[in-house]
Formats: structure tokens, C-alpha cells, sequence
């Protein structure tokens, strides 16, 4: 999959040529946003979001690879803010006015659940497209995978940055690790949201909230 490309200052036709080429993507993110939401996973084909797009099925896949891939694309911008968030919070270190780790993990939990609340559709498309691609591969993510869902929007790691310093921290419980218990913290919440499209933010966060105190803090009551 490539990513946007930046016209090169000096040559107006690689200029013009960076230029087109990135219209083009967002082109088809915006037209694979609108399929996804409104037709779920399975009903979404690449040739029909590139007809919306306007260009042809071979440009759409010169593109984006695989459907797995263009869905991952779009749903990536939803969940960088919460991992920036997060990134942000380690680099600046500890400040001894912020909340312990288990109410950090609790917040970190809520934004995420208002966000698939908030693109409930696109969040169940997502959902069954990483379902069906761990299918395919019978094997967890893959850094190298430029197809894989889980790892072009890795939403696990919303959480996992969060998890694993406070394990290192001894302030929650070291087993399971980061690497093993927030993949299937999201799994729940994204299997909620496609499952139970009614399903509240604050329902949705006293859940998996729970589940990953009862793991981490016991002694720690989600709220």
C-alpha cells in the first residue's frame, strides 16, 4: 500500500504527478468511508468504491493492495489521536498530579468506545475485516503485513503503551502482558459494537473497563 506522496519542489511534473496521485487517495478513503458505513464488510467491494471515486478498479488497487487494507486506511485516522494521546503521556513522564494507571486505563477505554460509538458502522466493517484477515493468516499481526488490518490500524495500541508501563511500573498486575491482554480488551469492545448496535459509551466502558481491572486491578473497582 503507498502512502501520499510529497511533490518534489523542483520538478513540476513529479509535482503534478504527487499531486494527482494523492486526490486520487483521498478520493478513494472518502469513498470507501461512505461504503463502509453504509454497506458493512461483505457487501463492499474495492470496484464499486472505486466507481464512486471515479477512476478505474486497477488504479483503486495500485492503491490499496487488498480490501483489508483500504478499510484499515480509513479507520487508521479514527484511533491515531488516542495513540498520540498516549504517546504524548509517556514522553512527558511522570507528573504527580495526574491520575493512577488504573483510572488512566479506564479513560483511555471511554475515548476509545466514544470513537466506535461515534463511527459505529465503519467501526463493525473494521471488525469483521480484521476478523476475517486473522482467519486468513492463522497468525497475529505481522509489523511487515502492509494487508493486515491489525497492524495498519492497530487498535490495540490505544492501550497496550498505557498497560505495559504500569506493568512495568508493579502498578497493575504483570500477567497477562500489555501484548496479550489488549488485543483482547478490543476485541471485546469492537464485538460489542458490531453485535449490539445500541450498546451505550458509558455500557461499552463499564465492560471492558471491568474485564481489564478484574484482570490488572482486582482490588480495583471500574467506574
Amino acid at each position: 500500500m503507498s502512502p501520499p506522496r510529497k511533490p518534489h519542489s523542483s520538478d513540476p511534473r513529479a509535482r503534478a504527478a504527487a499531486t494527482k496521485r494523492n486526490r486520487t487517495r483521498r478520493a478513494l478513503l472518502e469513498a470507501a468511508d461512505a461504503a463502509f458505513t453504509a454497506r458493512g464488510w461483505a457487501r463492499t467491494r474495492i470496484e464499486d468504491v472505486a466507481a464512486t471515486a471515479g477512476v478505474s478498479p486497477a488504479t483503486a488497487y495500485n492503491h490499496f493492495p487488498a480490501k483489508h487494507a483500504l478499510i484499515a486506511a480509513v479507520y487508521a485516522p479514527l484511533i491515531a489521536p488516542l495513540v498520540a494521546t498516549e504517546h504524548a503521556r509517556a514522553a512527558n513522564g511522570d507528573d504527580a498530579t495526574a491520575p493512577d494507571s488504573a483510572t488512566l486505563l479506564v479513560e483511555q477505554i471511554r475515548a476509545l468506545a466514544r470513537v466506535c460509538v461515534r463511527n459505529r458502522g465503519l467501526t463493525s466493517a473494521y471488525w469483521a475485516a480484521a476478523q476475517d484477515y486473522a482467519v486468513r493468516v492463522e497468525a497475529p499481526p505481522d509489523p511487515e503485513d502492509e494487508q493486515d488490518p491489525r497492524t495498519i490500524a492497530p487498535v490495540a495500541d490505544v492501550l497496550h503503551d498505557l498497560v505495559e508501563r504500569a506493568q512495568a511500573a508493579g502498578e497493575l498486575r504483570p500477567d497477562p502482558p500489555a501484548a496479550t491482554v489488549c488485543p483482547i480488551l478490543v476485541d471485546v469492545l469492537l464485538a460489542r459494537i458490531a453485535l449490539h448496535p445500541t450498546e451505550t459509551v458509558e455500557a461499552l466502558t463499564r465492560l471492558v473497563a471491568g474485564l481489564a481491572l478484574g484482570v490488572l486491578a482486582p482490588d480495583r473497582p471500574a467506574r
